[in-house]
């Protein structure tokens, strides 16, 4: 019964170190491709004298001024001050 309890234990440890390792190769090309993409992504930052971003912002991009697409925000505030429905509260 003992041997029986002792091959189990066996086996199970043996598996769990095959687990472990190829959970440990996983982490290693996970970890390798993240370095990469990081690298590339800051290319233009370390190699460029004042490098920097590009600007995000949806109403920076010419294409889109182009198309007449802004910012929301932008676009909102300006149908407000089109717009002057607002209820004049103190003069009631």
């Amino acid at each position: 019964m003992e041997k029986k309890q002792y091959l189990c234990t066996a086996i199970m440890c043996v598996m769990l170190q095959i687990i472990l390792m190829s959970l440990g190769k996983t982490i290693l090309v996970v970890t390798g491709l993240v370095l990469i993409a990081v690298v590339l992504l800051s290319v233009r930052i370390l190699f460029v004298k004042n490098g920097r971003f590009r600007s995000m912002h949806i109403s920076d991009s010419k294409a889109m001024r182009e198309l007449g697409i802004g910012c929301v925000q932008s676009q909102d505030r300006e149908s407000r001050k089109a717009k002057s429905t607002a209820i004049d509260v103190k003069g009631l």
